[in-house]
């Protein structure tokens, strides 16, 4: 898959499978390999041009798991998933250099997707920058699930400058090592209030200055749920508005639990746009 090639063409559905025990929506639903079948076929039937899978929950305050947790939690799943879904273009979660490399050397999956956007490990840009066929989504986190909502994780200058600076910096790092194919998410809801998570979805166009991909993540997430004060469970049509939303501000895929409702979300704005 030429994902770059794909985005030009229309923006993608990346879904989400958490196989973790303490994710914030669905975490301990998809542990056992029936289940996770299940709901991956479900999501490519749905038409998912991408599945995310994660086995390190990052909600905030989430619990620590070691490398070799995550690794029993990851690899098996994986497996399993190529194995009945060979064609399946798999991104992975990780913020791990060792797992990273293991991946794209062992199951050659297609994405990486770092929610610190190498912070927490200095060796996944240069781990990244030997597999230069992959991609890798590039998020700004400041400090770690467990402390980004603390007060010096969300004090900001400019939350879109500081954002930029922070791409700006990382991307230098790639170029110096060969490697171009980054897509950039912002990361709406890591170390961000209600208010800077939708501060950024409103100047989201402005990192189209990169000419990188960019992902939203907003999927059920606790600026919805805050706002609405309801629950995640409740969320689906409000994340189905901030979808709407970010493809009008520039979003080339959109992160979501819901595939079906957001590859309609994003065939209403083809038609809109007549793309």
């Amino acid at each position: 898959m030429n994902l770059f090639l794909d985005i030009k063409k229309r923006p993608l559905v990346m879904g989400i499978l958490n196989v973790t025990p303490d994710s914030f929506f669905d975490g301990g639903k998809y542990v056992e390999n029936e289940n996770i079948l299940k709901k991956v076929g479900k999501m490519l039937e749905e038409g998912a041009d991408i599945i995310d899978i994660g086995g390190y929950s990052s909600r905030p305050s989430a619990k620590n798991v070691t490398e070799e947790e995550e690794m029993n939690r990851l690899f098996p799943c994986v497996e399993l998933i190529l194995k009945k879904f060979p064609e399946t273009v798999l991104s992975v979660d990780t913020f791990r250099s060792g797992i990273a490399k293991k991946l794209l050397s062992d199951f050659n999956v297609a994405i990486i997707n770092d929610i610190s956007g190498g912070t927490l490990d200095e060796n996944m840009i240069t781990t990244m920058a030997e597999f230069k066929h992959a991609y890798y989504v590039l998020m700004h986190m400041r400090g770690t699930p467990q402390t980004m909502q603390q007060e010096e994780n969300i004090s900001y200058h400019n939350i879109v400058k500081d954002i930029s600076d922070f791409f700006i910096s990382k991307i230098n790092e790639f170029n110096a090592l060969g490697f171009s194919n980054i897509i950039l998410d912002p990361g709406f809801g890591f170390a961000k209030t209600t208010e800077q998570n939708y501060e950024l979805l409103k100047n989201l166009s402005k990192f189209c200055i990169f000419e990188k991909p960019i992902l939203a993540g907003m999927s059920r997430k606790t600026m919805l749920w805050k706002t609405l004060e309801c629950e995640p469970k409740d969320c689906l049509n409000a994340t189905t508005v901030v979808n709407t939303m970010a493809l009008m501000n520039g979003a080339n895929i959109l992160r979501v639990h819901d595939v079906k409702e957001a590859v309609e979300c994003v065939k209403i704005y083809q038609q809109y746009y007549n793309i």
